[in-house]
């Protein structure tokens, strides 16, 4: 890695759009790292962080903030910071790319969050590799890139030289993933339990709703979605659908495919656990009447479906996210405010 003797460098890029909050909010996760390192041991590694963005003067990348002033070899780690905007369009992408391959081509790690990803495939620096953005720019994504192995239902992914996060405030576990890399899991686990957040695990799916396909044009599937919405997905079989569609099974089987990346049954799968993560979150019902109630008559293949789309069992779920959870949270707030 390129580093001083006992520096290593993490350099954020400000690029146009980019989250401040963010920018700021590693640079805060890394220096109170350093801190803690230091509690522990006076000797340890120290995090570097700078800033980088593209000077018009010089028509290149400068470090524009640098938090331990020292060697100019460049950062050991580059991350693309998240945008709640737009991604980033192709022409204000493109002053970067350069800089991004000479930065990899030196050895450094890069990461994205959200949709700083576009950033790195922009510059063709995540093509056939493994990916995540935000659920929301999922479909964006693998439009604009679709050579890239998408999983968006991934929080993180660890590609070794290019680690990728999913959500908006995936900045918190890809800062955590970065320290625990450079001053080791002690000091992680210590960085997290001051911020109050979760160390690296947790899984986009856990967060993210079921979005359908709409925009594809294809009217008899179209018409069938509102169909399977409109009655959530109960009581409902290939025959039916294909007849509502005034389709030939195998036909209205590949034209479903087609237009909405999943086959029916996983299709109503996932309306099904949607309307099922709303009771949870939202009423006190029993997991087994939830199960009726959205259409399955063996409770334990409704936990088996719900946990392999959400990443979850129910009762996990609902501990996570559940109304009475929030109460608990609030209460502890109001508490902790007097």
């Amino acid at each position: 890695m390129h580093a001083g003797r006992d520096r290593v460098e993490i350099g954020l890029v400000v690029y146009p759009g980019v989250q401040r909050a963010a920018v700021l909010g590693l640079t805060d996760l890394f220096q109170l790292a350093n801190r803690l390192a230091a509690d522990r041991s006076p000797d340890a590694l120290r995090l570097r962080v700078s800033h980088w963005q593209w000077q018009e003067a010089s028509q290149t990348v400068i470090r524009s903030f640098d938090s331990e002033p020292g060697p100019d070899n460049g950062p050991a780690m580059v991350i693309l910071p998240p945008t709640l905007g737009d991604p980033i369009a192709r022409e204000a992408a493109a002053p970067y790319a350069d800089w991004l391959k000479a930065r990899h081509a030196a050895g450094a790690t890069l990461g994205s969050v959200c949709a700083g990803a576009f950033v790195l495939a922009e510059a063709g620096l995540l093509s056939g590799r493994a990916a995540t953005t935000h659920w929301a720019y999922r479909d964006a994504l693998a439009m604009r890139f679709p050579d890239i192995l998408l999983d968006a239902d991934k929080l993180v992914i660890d590609d070794g030289d290019i680690i990728t996060a999913g959500g908006y405030m995936a900045w918190t576990d890809l800062g955590l993933k970065l320290v625990d890399r450079v001053l080791g899991p002690t000091v992680m686990m210590d960085t997290a339990r001051f911020m109050l957040v979760d160390p690296p695990g947790r899984e986009q799916r856990f967060y993210s709703p079921f979005a359908p396909r709409l925009n594809h044009g294809d009217e008899a599937i179209l018409k069938v979605q509102h169909w399977l919405q409109a009655r959530g997905a109960r009581d409902v079989t290939l025959a039916t659908m294909a007849e509502h569609a005034a389709l030939e099974e195998r036909t209205f089987l590949r034209r479903f495919r087609n237009a909405t990346g999943l086959k029916p049954t996983e299709y109503c799968q996932h309306l099904r656990v949607g309307k099922a993560r709303e009771m949870l979150q939202a009423t006190t019902r029993s997991i087994d009447q939830i199960a009726w109630d959205v259409g399955y008559d063996d409770p334990g293949s409704f936990r088996k479906v719900f946990a392999r789309i959400t990443g979850l069992a129910p009762g996990d779920y609902r501990r996570r996210f559940g109304a009475e959870r929030a109460a608990v949270v609030g209460v502890g707030v109001e508490l902790s405010s007097r």
